[in-house]
């Protein structure tokens, strides 16, 4: 017998003999819900991440066994099934899990049964409504993806001159300050005077967008509500407040980018339930009840400390 020589003019050959096996340390970290990719990356460059009792200085470093890895000297957390929160945020929150400045944060205010979450987005201090929560940081990033053009819906409260033909010059986008902004789609639902409730609706959901887009428009926003976010609804969410989100609702919803993530974090799903197959959500769809009447039950709030 005589055997085939081995093709090295093939790179494509070459590059997948000698890609390493196993996940960058940084999507380990985020996968686990103890942070998001960017600030794991951050606190590898704190020094604050240890491979074997070595600490590290780069997010590329290549790791099979998350066992060997420890953060602020704890090993990290084992995978658990990805799940997703509805959240209510009020005004005067931040979307961090620590501010600088001292400012009271969105977590701080979580019920300790949710454990480690992390946000899907953010909302400014300012803005309130719906924000979506999760224990898995590669969900957090299968949301945020540009590729993903779910659509969020804001009522915005705006002072100023006000028209629908004014509102319609941005529905093809702006640039404010070197910044472009895509398509927003702003209706007016209801005018006094110079105040003004509008719909707005974005696919991009850039820093500050709709407050620096109705400046351009001059109109001053003084209240910003989130009501969606792709499929999912505020509803009637009290301030605060957090509901879960059940797994069957999320398989529809989400199809494929909930089974990227579930089968990345080792977690059999069973793929024969109803709605598996539906690999692409609709940006704009209402959320399907569950078979169930049921309402899922809120997470109960925290207890303040006398």
């Amino acid at each position: 017998m005589t055997s085939e020589p081995e093709n090295f003019d093939d790179p494509s050959a070459k590059e997948t003999e000698e890609k390493p096996k196993g996940d960058r340390i940084a999507k380990l970290m985020a996968r686990a819900g103890l942070c998001s990719r960017r600030d794991a990356e951050r606190w590898i460059a704190e020094h604050r991440v240890q491979v074997d009792g070595v600490v590290i200085d780069t997010p590329a470093t290549i790791i099979h066994d998350p066992s060997r890895v420890k953060v602020d000297g704890k090993a990290l957390p084992a995978y658990v099934e990805p799940k997703l929160w509805l959240y209510h945020k009020p005004a005067g929150l931040v979307t961090t899990h620590k501010d600088e400045d001292g400012r009271p944060t969105v977590f701080d205010h979580l019920p300790e049964s949710l454990g480690r979450v992390v946000s899907v987005g953010r909302l400014d201090m300012n803005s309130e409504g719906l924000l979506l929560l999760t224990n898995d940081g590669g969900l957090s990033r299968e949301l945020e993806l540009p590729q993903a053009a779910w659509v969020r819906t804001y009522r915005v409260r705006v002072f100023g001159f006000v028209t629908q033909e004014k509102l319609d010059t941005i529905k093809d986008g702006c640039t404010v300050e070197g910044i472009h902004y895509g398509p927003v789609d702003a209706k007016i639902e209801k005018k006094t005077g110079r105040n003004a409730w509008l719909i707005v609706s974005i696919t991009e959901g850039k820093n500050r967008e709709i407050r620096q887009v109705m400046r351009y428009l001059e109109l001053h926003v003084n209240r910003l509500v989130r009501t969606a976010f792709g499929p999912f609804r505020l509803g009637d969410l009290k301030r605060e407040e957090v509901m879960e989100i059940p797994r069957r609702q999320l398989i529809e919803q989400l199809g494929g980018k909930y089974a990227r993530v579930a089968e990345d974090s080792g977690i059999d799903i069973n793929k024969s339930q109803k709605g598996w197959a539906k690999a692409k959500a609709k940006p704009n769809a209402k959320p399907k009840k569950p078979r169930n009447s049921r309402k899922p039950k809120p997470v109960p709030k925290p207890r303040k400390k006398r």
